[in-house]
């Protein structure tokens, strides 16, 4: 090699000689200017530490909601307009790019990185990537818990509600929790069940030591209009406890042993019309015919996509090895005679609540709220001439009345407000 490239330089043909000599000195000019880039890199890669989440996974929407407490947002210059984490309210986050901030005593990089959707039928992506000089993996873990801590500390005080979109739980924006004391039931039956729900809050210990599964079931029922739905916003909202409502004719087995392990602790599951389900009045049997796909070959695999979600398929969510802890299972139904005894068994549902017509002392509670300035003896008397089946109902009078009274015109039909319910003895509590 040193001969030619001697042959070469040394050649009769300057103008070759020339352009082959300034050729290899490019070629090891580029080669240094490279060095420091690729020595910097290492020296990156060996004292930096990096750490990335999507917007696919919910830590995504902790890691802003993080951001919203920083003291270094408020000198950011390039900023979006984000409504998902203050419903209303607007809230100013980091704009994609590249932004730099000090947190516990060391310098952080974060890049934004969203998609720019250009392609059709393409879903926008968006991630955080946040760096900070270090070795020791445990300075980044403090960092996670800070941000896990203060997601806490939102759920905690908040109650969201969440639903189901094909592969993730997102938030429902629009969703307003009620207050307990808008909620009416029968004397001490709201007092019973706030005690229930607190005994099991401060019993995770007690049930480890006993070997029981730390999650209580509770069963709502009774006709349609008596105020389930609103009792589980109250009572969510009550303890600071986020809704995930769960429509068992959209789901699978596989798809909602899925979604209910991706439910965090310290969260309410709703599971509604529970006897609606498509497959929830028996177990899957030996001879059910196999699903057929569209050629006419016979899918075993895919029988339980097509029956729904089987009763065995929502009792191991219930009490089964995917079923998650400290949880509130709350489900509704309108008709709990058509429920499998397996289902309604302690361990299952622990808690029963019906809630029927609406009582006397009920309507007249309701009553005093809308008017509060009536006597209790005439809220009982207009209790008792008219004439409402739930509270649903009269509470739909209340409102024309009051809308009469103040000269407005009662266009459609009003609000469900409260709940009603009918004694009903609690199953038996874990000690």
């Amino acid at each position: 090699m040193i001969d030619f490239l001697k042959h070469a330089l040394g050649g009769q043909n300057q103008f070759a000689s020339g352009g082959l000599l300034l050729m290899v000195i490019g070629g090891i000019a580029a080669y240094l200017r490279a060095i420091p880039q690729k020595v910097w890199y290492w020296l990156e890669s060996q004292f930096s530490m990096m750490i990335t989440v999507k917007d696919e996974d919910m830590a995504f929407r902790w890691v802003k909601e993080w951001m919203l407490d920083q003291k270094f947002l408020k000198r950011v210059r390039r900023v979006d307009l984000d409504t998902t984490l203050r419903g209303a309210e607007l809230a100013m986050v980091p704009a994609p790019g590249r932004h730099w901030f000090w947190h516990a005593g060391r310098p952080f990089w974060v890049w934004f990185y969203r998609s720019d959707q250009s392609q059709l039928y393409s879903r926008r992506t968006e991630s955080l990537t946040f760096q900070t000089v270090g070795r020791d993996r445990q300075f980044l873990k403090k960092f996670v818990d800070d941000i896990v801590t203060c997601h806490r500390k939102k759920v905690s005080v908040v109650s969201y509600l969440y639903v189901y979109d094909d592969s993730s739980w997102s938030q429902v924006e629009a969703y307003c929790p009620r207050l307990l004391e808008s909620v009416i039931l029968r004397s001490g039956e709201k007092e019973q069940l706030v005690r229930d729900i607190e005994k099991f809050r401060t019993s995770r210990k007690r049930y480890r030591q006993l070997g029981v599964p730390y999650h209580r079931g509770y069963l709502l029922y009774g006709p349609p209009g008596t105020g389930k739905t609103s009792l589980v916003s109250a009572l969510a909202n009550r303890f600071g406890m986020s809704i995930y409502a769960v429509n068992l004719t959209e789901f699978n087995d596989r798809t909602l042993r899925s979604a209910i392990n991706n439910v965090p602790e310290g969260s309410v599951i709703l599971l509604e019309d529970i006897d609606c389900m498509k497959a929830g009045h028996r177990r899957a049997e030996k001879g059910d015919e196999p699903a057929k796909q569209p050629n006419g070959n016979v899918d075993k695999g895919n029988a339980s996509a097509v029956l729904g979600v089987t009763l065995s398929g929502l009792l191991n969510v219930l009490d089964g090895f995917h079923a998650p802890e400290n949880v509130l299972f709350v489900m509704t139904t309108n008709k709990v005679e058509t429920l499998d005894p397996a289902l309604l068994r302690p361990g299952r549902i622990d808690y029963k609540l019906y809630m029927g017509e609406a009582a006397k002392s009920q309507k007249a509670e309701l009553y005093l709220r809308f008017f509060p300035e009536a006597t209790e003896s005439d809220a009982i008397d207009f209790a008792e001439a008219h004439f409402a089946e739930t509270m649903a109902q009269f509470q739909g009078l209340l409102l024309a009345l009051e809308q009469e009274e103040h000269g407005l015109q009662v266009v459609g039909a009003p609000q469900r407000m409260t709940a009603d319910s009918h004694p009903e003895p609690a199953l038996q509590e874990v000690s």
